[in-house]
């Protein structure tokens, strides 16, 4: 065969197999360098420090990392920063449960960045590098939406506590939640992150009008956020709230040994509001998720005692407290109690957290932890949404009060599902008491205020050692407490019923991001298969036609694989 010959198909092989998609120089040293630098700046930006620019320049740095051509590498890399990220944030996971179950709960949920660095390289295999600057920014970013979204639902339901969108409550990107809620916010900020990215890669490429551009639009979600208009003003009255902070006697997994101790606490806390307030002043009181340990349905001394605390204020509790059916496990439930009648209606948690509240798998992980059998009794899921009602004399009506309970404020359904089905005010009823002094209940404000915007509620957050506070529909906390002390606040909330666009759009953001990444992972796949086919044709062809002496020639037998 002529040289001539062999050199176009020897070059037409090559134009068939995967391009290098990173700069020719970037090492393994240096990417690893970005992914963890990326990590640390992500951490950053949720509570206690929230230093916000943090995630999308931290996400940036990992999408800088990701250019080299190996999907293993850069699977190894997401993981890298997701270990980074999480093993800090989860830190109040150790001082609850242990090293063992804080590592494996980090471990899980890094591996969702793991699996978005392989995917990203095939993706991009796929797709070439000349779509990168304008395409991958939103590729990418719809990728990250999709492994979040997956998270809220799987293993075990879920677990969506380090989402993007969370450590975006003191940034201007907090308004989109408004318009998309979680999903927008987090595809936002990794789209900025990665446009900044490119933006710097054109500049260094002399590229001065590509970078003006690409740091243009990184800019216009900013400005987009600042413009949404977000309203605060009553729709249908006020509701006048008092909430009770009660503490607890002691720290981590023995705070609640004293359970009675921690009822008179918290009834004591009801009545020192009536140093802000004069009986029958107040519409509701509310009380903190495990408020009442003792069930006051099934204990007449507790019974008497939350409405001893009723009557004194003359306004009805939202009581945090514990059901034991008779056919075993427990709900965590909330009930409304009626001074002089008793409950009135109630929501059980929908969403017990694995291995928190109930044990999956329990022999399986005993072995590599005894802490599971501190759960010695499951909880049970509820299954009606969160709502109760509340009769206001003062508005001649009854109000719908929004409730969920604890972790429940991470998942974008449960929210929606109590802003749906009439929520007028939302209230996050948790208990903290066995996470210390870490950030647990910060980030767990940091939640409450996007979910406040993204549904346009004013929401409480109520503990049993802080932090508590007071949220406008806009995002502003007005008012809280520190942790571990017992304390009260008093707020007047502006009752809402208006649907913003993310309320109405309900799951369908990220069911899109999902839906659209798992159309690209089947392109991708189709593609790659049938570019290895043609590959190892055209191979077959050259290596079976004699060159000029006679002789069989071989070509390297790199094929385009996943």
């Amino acid at each position: 065969m002529p040289t001539s010959l062999l050199s176009r198909r020897w070059s037409l092989v090559q134009s068939r197999a995967p391009r290098s998609i990173g700069s020719a120089d970037q090492s393994r040293r240096w990417s690893a360098a970005l992914a963890v630098g990326g990590g640390l700046l992500t951490t950053l930006s949720f509570p206690d420090v929230g230093l916000w620019p943090g995630a999308p320049l931290g996400v940036g740095l990992l999408y800088l990392a990701l250019r080299r051509d190996s999907a293993r590498w850069n699977a190894l890399l997401g993981l890298s920063w997701g270990l980074v990220v999480y093993l800090p944030l989860l830190w109040w996971a150790y001082t609850s449960v242990g090293i063992v179950p804080w590592i494996a709960l980090s471990v899980v949920v890094a591996a969702f960045q793991a699996a978005t660095g392989a995917l990203w390289t095939w993706w991009r295999r796929a797709c070439g590098a000349r779509a990168d600057r304008w395409v991958g920014p939103v590729a990418f970013a719809t990728l990250w939406v999709a492994a979040e979204q997956l998270l809220t639902v799987w293993p075990f339901g879920g677990f969506p506590w380090g989402r993007l969108a969370f450590s975006q409550t003191g940034s201007p990107l907090l308004p989109l939640a408004w318009l998309g809620g979680a999903p927008l916010v987090t595809g936002v900020v990794v789209a900025v992150g990665a446009l900044l990215v490119e933006a710097g890669l054109a500049l260094c490429h002399h590229a001065r009008r590509a970078a003006a551009l690409a740091a243009a639009v990184a800019v216009v979600p900013v400005a987009a956020g600042c413009a949404v208009p977000l309203d605060t003003a009553p729709e249908r009255g006020t509701l006048r709230v008092g909430v009770v902070q009660g503490n607890v006697p002691g720290q981590g997994l023995d705070a609640f040994g004293r359970r009675w101790q921690v009822l008179e606490n918290h009834v004591a806390g009801t009545q020192a509001l009536l140093d802000q307030v004069s009986p029958g002043d107040l519409d509701l009181v509310l009380w903190p998720e495990n408020g009442s340990d003792v069930d006051p349905q099934a204990d007449p001394t507790a019974a008497e005692t939350i409405d001893d605390a009723a009557r004194a204020v003359d306004a009805p509790l939202l009581v945090g407290t514990v059901q034991y059916p008779a056919s075993g496990g427990r709900y965590n439930t909330s009930v409304v109690w009626q001074p002089g009648v008793g409950v009135v209606d109630q929501y059980s948690k929908q969403h017990p957290a694995p291995f928190g509240e109930y044990v999956p798998l329990r022999s399986l992980v005993r072995p590599f932890s005894s802490a599971v059998d501190l759960v010695s009794q499951d909880m049970l899921a509820g299954t009606e949404p969160g709502v109760v009602r509340v009769d206001v004399p003062r508005l001649g009506r009854s109000v719908t009060v929004g409730v969920v309970i604890c972790f429940e404020v991470a998942y974008d359904d449960l929210v929606a599902g109590a802003a749906t089905h009439g929520g007028e005010v939302l209230v996050v009823q948790t208990n903290n008491a066995s996470f210390g002094w870490t950030a647990e209940s910060t980030q767990q404000l940091a939640m409450t205020r996007l979910r406040a915007v993204e549904h346009g509620r004013a929401t409480v957050q109520v503990s049993t050692v802080g932090v508590s506070a007071v949220v406008t529909p806009d995002g502003r906390v007005v008012e809280r407490t520190d942790l571990f002390t017992a304390d009260q606040m008093v707020a007047t909330l502006p009752l809402r019923t208006s649907t913003t666009p993310a309320t109405w759009l309900g799951p369908w953001p990220g069911r899109a991001a999902a839906f659209t990444t798992l159309a690209a992972v089947v392109v991708v796949a189709a593609s790659a298969l049938w570019r290895r086919t043609r590959y190892r044709s055209q191979t077959d062809r050259t290596t079976d036609e004699p060159s000029e002496g006679g002789a069989t020639v071989h070509l390297d037998e790199r094929s385009p694989t996943l």
